[in-house]
């Protein structure tokens, strides 16, 4: 319980260096995605609309989500150094394969009927993929979008090993100077960032996704939920 108390006390004492440093970190973890956002989407509403080259953008996403964050900060010192680039570059190949594999994905998987429905009406490649298959592949999208952002904010705070301080990664690598009631403090600040991004985005997805596209889904879930409940009933 007196553990517990020291966290509170770390809040109330430090609640401006918790706020400041969350805010670095959002900044942090935004320009990450944005950056990645520029160059994944392109790729992926190319390489999904012409059905060509995934092999290349799909294994080339996997080879990028398995580099370990830490290993890219590392190899990073040695060739740009400490700093916000190092932190900013990692984090981006983080956000990049999540991204791109999604948008890859939605788009591909546009239904063929619509896509000749579309030219039928004559509208030229642009229209098509504009009006017709980023519409479709809006929740795909956005699934990949709120995913990467989640795991950028959350691995944000190893800001600090690239030299790039200012996160709440100073507490929470460093016990020493901020016990172990700061950076409890300083994680549950982190994945509460975590948790407002993901409702946000969520939000953000309902508001994109067309409206038909939303009855649609909500119809087969609602289908899904009661064939599940008739077939528990059913044991």
């Amino acid at each position: 319980m007196s553990f517990w108390g020291d966290v509170g006390r770390f809040f109330a004492a430090n609640s401006g260096l918790l706020a400041d440093q969350a805010g670095r970190q959002v900044l942090l973890s935004l320009a990450a995605i944005g950056a990645a956002m520029v160059i994944a989407l392109p790729v992926g509403i190319v390489v999904g609309h012409l059905h060509r080259w995934s092999f290349l953008a799909i294994n080339g996403g996997n080879v990028l989500r398995a580099l370990p964050t830490l290993a890219v900060i590392a190899i990073g010192i040695g060739i740009y150094g400490l700093g916000f680039v190092n932190i900013w570059v990692a984090l981006i190949i983080l956000a990049l394969p999540l991204v791109l594999t999604n948008t890859y994905v939605g788009v591909d998987g546009v239904q063929g009927e619509l896509v000749e429905a579309a030219k039928g009406m004559g509208m030229n490649a642009w229209q098509i993929v504009w009006r017709v298959e980023l519409p479709s592949a809006v929740p795909f999208i956005m699934a990949g979008v709120r995913t990467a952002t989640v795991y950028v904010i959350a691995t944000a705070y190893l800001a600090g090993f690239a030299g790039s301080p200012g996160t709440l990664g100073d507490i929470i690598t460093n016990p020493g100077s901020f016990a172990l009631a700061g950076v409890m403090a300083a994680s549950i600040v982190a994945v509460l960032l975590a948790f407002a991004a993901e409702l946000i985005l969520a939000g953000l997805e309902r508001l994109l996704t067309p409206r038909g596209l939303t009855y649609q889904r909500s119809a087969v879930t609602a289908t899904s939920t009661t064939t599940t409940w008739q077939n528990q009933g059913a044991h």
